[in-house]
């Protein structure tokens, strides 16, 4: 459960500290005050998306830590699962700068906004305003229902059946072309396979042509420059070369290498550029004669270096893409060549997986029906709880073409009178009703649900009165079957119920803004509940009210 939540440089907030205690937290306090921010401060550190709106003006970061304590198995699993390791107390934290940086860690350590996500789910579920709405969407019907029916591992199950079989007819509706369209493909497939077969590209020929058309430009430059790198080794008919000249100079050290050591290292040094000298000019006279730079050749090369650019151009732009261009078009010209063969096969799967994905819908749809029976009687105890005596709670139930969740339509209908005919909870559903059916599916749901901590941020919109009263006593029983909740309120019916009563408060100091949260004691309760119920003018009715309230609840 949620132990203790620190906030600093958050909107209004500098600092303040706010511990929550199991059973039922509440807290009240001014419009205004900041009790939103509160709600956004549990957001963040629940790694969901944040504003750098959020950081108090003149800060330069705003900081949230959120310490838990008896943290449930799956929470463990998945610490272990991330590489940390739990130790029965769980510390978040979320830093939000001005840039719009943010950073996560776990018990001090790195973690990502994902991974807050992810443990956050399984620590927190927040109930706003904004999902009683949702009862209006009937799309979310269904997914309250499968929820409180635990069709998950089902669902699933009947989800990688239909995968397979919108696979399956994905690939069916590609086969299934009618005979002209299947020509036209053909042709333009052997026209694509031929013309790469006939020109027979080879990976690595084209730089290789390039290298050849570039010496058969260069002829001229290239055989005069070999040829006088030759004559130069050789000499020619009224000179020595390089090659006579080393050897005339070998041959004279050589009758005086007896007479010294550096005379002999001198001849042998000459001796081996003679002989160095005599090799590369032989290797030039080979390389001379064999140039076949013919100028015929140029036209040979272009054309061939023309064909592979237009192959490029046309199938990819290297000569490897053009050969996986050409494997590709030769794969799906024997499978359309087979597609009859093919198509049959495909049918056959089809239908099979089709009447198992039949099989496990119906499964679906049976199992919501023996759901929503007693699902529909624990909604009618709680309402009538909640002053809502006359509520039926109806399941339009139709079956639909295959989807992702089966063949399934649904959607909950509403009788708010006695021998009146259910309706859509859009068409008569008052706010307060809706917030009432809302919290009596999260207190049945909740048997169900392991999330430990429940917040719920106004869930008294619309109510007052008995509804009102009733509606904290739910929290109270929903807190007492080993639930931690929290709520703000702005009722005092509510309010009273609290086993932790803590108030927001907003002061203004020096131009600056600070809100600050605080443990009412039992008589500072006594007054912050007349405050609700009589505003600024707190008299002594109003104190009196608020004593009884307590009193009645037992607090």
């Amino acid at each position: 459960m949620l132990n203790e939540l620190t906030i600093e440089n958050i909107a209004v907030i500098e600092k303040a500290q706010v511990r929550f205690e199991s059973g039922l937290n509440v807290l009240t306090g001014e419009t205004g005050a900041g009790k939103s921010i509160l709600i956004d401060s549990i957001n963040a550190i629940l790694g969901n998306r944040t504003s750098r709106d959020l950081v108090r003006n003149g800060a330069l970061k705003g900081k949230v830590w959120a310490h838990f304590d008896d943290l449930s198995p799956e929470v463990c699993a998945l610490l272990e699962q991330a590489g940390y390791e739990p130790e029965g107390e769980l510390l978040l934290y979320r830093e939000i700068g001005v840039d719009g940086k943010t950073s996560c860690r776990i018990n001090g350590r790195p973690a990502t906004a994902g991974l807050l996500r992810e443990i956050g789910a399984q620590l927190i579920t927040i109930h706003g305003q904004h999902d009683n709405q949702s009862l209006m969407n009937p799309a979310k019907h269904l997914e309250i229902l499968d929820s409180y029916a635990q069709l998950e591992e089902k669902r699933e199950e009947y989800r990688r059946c239909y995968r397979n079989l919108v696979d399956l007819e994905k690939q069916i509706r590609a086969l299934s072309i009618d005979e002209g369209e299947k020509q036209r493909r053909m042709d333009l497939l052997r026209y694509q396979v031929e013309e790469i077969d006939s020109a027979q590209p080879v990976e690595g020929e084209e730089e290789q042509l390039t290298e050849q058309r570039n010496q058969i430009r260069n002829a001229q430059k290239i055989l005069d420059s070999l040829g006088a790198a030759y004559t130069a080794l050789q000499g020619g008919d009224d000179f020595q070369g390089g090659v006579d000249l080393l050897g005339e100079a070998e041959g004279q050290l050589a009758e005086i290498r007896d007479l010294s050591d550096v005379f002999a290292s001198l001849s042998e040094r000459v001796g081996d550029l003679y002989y160095t000298a005599q090799d590369l000019a032989q290797e030039l006279k080979d390389t001379l004669d064999g140039m076949d730079l013919a100028a015929s050749q140029l036209e040979e090369l272009e054309d061939r270096l023309d064909l592979l650019r237009n192959l490029k151009r046309k199938y990819g732009p290297t000569v490897a893409e053009v050969l996986a261009f050409g494997e590709k078009a030769r794969a799906e010209l024997e499978t359309i060549e087979f597609s009859d063969q093919r198509l049959e096969e495909l049918s056959a799967r089809r239908n099979g997986v089709k009447a198992k994905a039949e099989e496990l819908a119906a499964q679906l749809s049976r199992a919501r029906q023996k759901a929503f029976e007693q699902f529909s009687g624990q909604i009618a105890e709680s309402l009538r709880f909640l002053n809502m005596p006359g509520i039926c709670l109806a399941l339009a139930q139709k079956k639909t073409a295959l989807g992702p969740n089966g063949w399934d339509e649904v959607e909950f209908l509403i009788s708010t009178n006695p021998g009146e005919q259910p309706k859509p909870l859009a068409k008569i559903a008052s706010g307060g009703e809706l917030s009432r059916i809302m919290l009596a599916i999260k207190s049945v749901m909740s048997d169900k649900d392991r999330i430990p901590t429940v917040i719920y941020d106004e869930i008294d919109a619309g109510m007052s009165g008995m509804a009102a009263g009733r509606v904290g006593q739910k929290l109270l029983e929903t807190a007492h079957s080993g639930h931690q909740v929290i709520c703000i309120t702005h009722t005092a019916q509510i309010a009273a119920c609290a086993q932790n009563h803590l108030l927001i408060e907003k002061t203004v100091r020096e131009g600056r803004t600070y809100t600050e949260v605080h443990p009412l004691s039992q008589q500072e309760r006594v007054h912050e509940l007349a405050r609700i119920i009589s505003g600024d003018r707190i008299t002594e009715l109003a104190l009196a009210n608020a004593k009884e309230m307590l009193q009645l609840v037992g607090q």
